[in-house]
């Protein structure tokens, strides 16, 4: 039997892949269980800087397979204790996630996409909540994401009326950040994340803890962790050779230890 996720971690590069092409990459209780275990093999392994996180076949995700979904346990429940550990586990993780998204992301799956740090699509793929044609509501997050991105009315349209949003205008709207050619998405995001790769992962760790926190936060006590997380990092190793290559005008060789 296949397994229903993929990883394999290369040049400090984990790749996580969704393994149902066949089913477009939908949701099951086991897809989700083994997302889950392959985020936490990332926060167990030190060697990995960044992650990128992709789907097999011709699309990233379709969203919960509706077939087991309406079959099982409550979704609420499905939501709380299965899909939400995914999504903490990234927010929580100390290195980048690149959401690399070929074909399309609907549903949670798209949900998943926009929770990861950074975001790059194939030039043809798109993103879809369809969960008012179904009567539905935007779940995995999405009403948070979405409404602090493009702000109540935009992100409202864009759900109810279940638009297709075509990679351009994802980027238009800052909702991803970059798209390649459908033959090099894979291939872009590696070399994407492979250049994260060298830079300081501290001060990565740091700025994405910060920032996540500073979505939700006030500025004083963003300020304030912004200010504590400044001081924890201020001669570790890798600042002090940061500032000796930069003296020295070569490329820095950090190690990641304080």
């Amino acid at each position: 039997m296949d397994k229903l996720v993929n990883y394999a971690v290369s040049d400090a590069v984990a790749v996580i892949a969704l393994n149902r092409p066949d089913n477009m990459n939908a949701f099951t209780a086991g897809l989700r269980a083994d997302l889950a275990q392959a985020l936490s093999d990332v926060a167990n392994d030190s060697s990995v800087r960044v992650v990128v996180l992709t789907g097999e076949g011709r699309c990233f995700s379709a969203g919960a397979d509706l077939n087991e979904s309406l079959g099982t346990r409550p979704v609420s429940e499905q939501l709380r204790e299965e899909y939400r550990p995914v999504f903490t586990a990234i927010a929580e993780l100390p290195v980048p996630v690149i959401a690399a998204i070929p074909g399309s992301a609907a549903g949670i799956g798209m949900s998943l996409a926009l929770h990861c740090d950074l975001v790059i699509m194939a030039e043809d793929a798109f993103l879809l909540s369809p969960f008012a044609t179904i009567s539905l509501v935007p779940d995995g997050g999405l009403n948070w994401t979405l409404v602090r991105h493009l702000g109540y009315k935009r992100a409202f349209q864009l759900s109810v009326e279940a638009e297709r949003i075509d990679a351009a205008r994802c980027v238009q709207l800052g909702l991803v950040n970059r798209t390649a050619p459908a033959g090099e998405l894979q291939s872009t995001a590696l070399e994407w994340a492979r250049d994260l790769s060298q830079r300081a992962p501290l001060a990565l760790a740091a700025t994405k803890k910060v920032m996540r926190f500073a979505m939700d936060n006030d500025w004083d006590s963003s300020y304030d962790l912004e200010a504590q997380l400044q001081g924890s990092l201020v001669g570790t190793d890798d600042n002090n050779e940061g500032i000796a290559a930069f003296l020295q005008k070569r490329k820095p060789e950090f190690r990641g230890k304080e």
